[in-house]
């Protein structure tokens, strides 16, 4: 509750402050701080995240500025004045070009048609979220969101069960992706824009054009075009089980489960495709059907 010392404060000041007052510049610092962010003081985490030393390490470079590796390893949810936001932007870009110019370099055959999707297998969310798992930099990762450390859990089931590059069938938590992103942004501004600092080699293996694997859902839509199969995904049992099947010929030939409907799609895809590809493409059964 404002009182009538507080008013003539106010007026006090507003009659002061205008573009010529003498207060003009006093009362625009005053507005200033009182925009300023408030920023925490502590680093709060779900997890103790490990020293960022270890993080040179397993780069191989060493920061002139550690405070951007810091930067590169604070999610937006730990509420400190810098997060990773701006770094994985210019991660991004810059990992975006190196793979586009190396994809051009080591394959002078393919064209631009196969070139896009071999470049976004290979800098894709899921590759990048495998680096941060398999390399172990996510353990460095500052954040305050309790629901990623069952994330994190549930990622490393997942890719022990896919252990290559599975082409949307599991989830894939954007922030281990980001990781990755920020601390090539991270390099690439420590170094004063040196593309020769940042780590391909964990990139490595990359995915090569005949490992490339065709989305799930095209591949069995394509297939089935081929052999003049009516096919449709039908979702009677999700909102209830999260089971979606694919039917074929009035047939289910495959089931996909999970909390994302995207993604038990592409499992069902997939598990019909490795059905339907042994009943169609096998010889016993065609020299039978003919």
């Amino acid at each position: 509750m404002n009182t009538n010392e507080d008013f003539d404060e106010n007026l006090h000041e507003l009659n002061l402050s205008g573009p010529d007052g003498p207060n003009a510049s006093l009362v625009a610092k005053k507005k200033k701080r009182k925009k300023k962010k408030k920023c925490s003081t502590s680093t709060s985490t779900s997890i103790d995240p490990l020293p960022f030393e270890g993080v040179e390490t397993i780069l191989g470079y060493e920061f002139s500025d550690p405070r951007l590796l810091e930067e590169a390893l604070t999610h937006p949810s730990s509420n400190q004045c810098v997060n990773y936001d701006r770094l994985e932007f210019i991660g991004d870009a810059v990992i975006n070009w190196l793979m586009s110019k190396k994809l051009f370099l080591d394959y002078p055959e393919l064209g631009e048609d196969r070139l896009t999707p071999l470049r976004s297998a290979n800098v894709s969310n899921e590759k990048f979220a495998r680096i941060s798992v398999e390399h172990e930099l996510y353990p460095y990762l500052r954040f305050s969101n309790e629901s990623f450390k069952e994330q994190i859990k549930v990622f490393k089931e997942e890719i022990y069960s896919y252990p290559l590059h599975c082409n949307s069938l599991i989830k894939t938590p954007k922030f281990l992706a980001d990781i990755f992103e920020s601390l090539i942004g991270a390099v690439f501004m420590d170094s004063k824009h040196n593309l020769d600092t940042v780590f391909m080699r964990l990139l490595e293996p990359l995915i090569s054009p005949e490992e490339l694997q065709i989305h799930p859902k095209t591949e069995l839509q394509v297939f089935c075009q081929k052999k003049g199969l009516p096919f449709n995904f039908n979702e009677d049992y999700w909102e209830q089980h999260h089971i979606i099947n694919v039917i074929v010929d009035s047939c289910v030939v495959g089931t996909g489960y999970g909390s994302n409907k995207e993604i038990a799609q592409n499992q069902a895809a997939k598990a019909a495709l490795d059905n339907i590809t042994l009943i169609y493409l096998n010889p016993v059964t065609e020299a039978t059907a003919n």
